[in-house]
């Protein structure tokens, strides 16, 4: 398993326990693994060692609210997550809670 999937399935694990079937972790995990490494190519400073684990907590807590909101394309839920990241003050503290989205 990449640490991609790994990394969501501890995420969803802490925040959406017994939430999404199979087929929409593997969805969650894709768009995922497609925003970091967009992150990684881009050397945004979230890609930088030191808050790299922020980063990857805001991605994977916004493509989970976004898919307990309903929607499971994986390209609109990393695009969006992406554009989340971008819009987030730079921290090295990863978020303790959700975003809400849509609900």
């Amino acid at each position: 398993m990449s640490s991609g999937r790994s990394a969501v399935r501890g995420f969803v694990k802490q925040y959406a326990e017994g939430t999404f079937d199979p087929k929409v972790l593997s969805i969650l995990e894709d768009a995922f693994e497609d925003a970091w490494r967009r992150v990684q190519a881009s050397k945004a400073p979230y890609a930088n060692e030191e808050y790299a684990s922020a980063g990857r907590a805001i991605l994977a807590t916004y493509i989970i609210s976004a898919a307990k909101a309903g929607e499971h394309d994986p390209r609109w839920l990393a695009d969006s997550a992406l554009l989340y990241l971008a819009q987030q003050k730079l921290n090295r503290t990863p978020p303790n809670t959700l975003p809400n989205i849509g609900t």
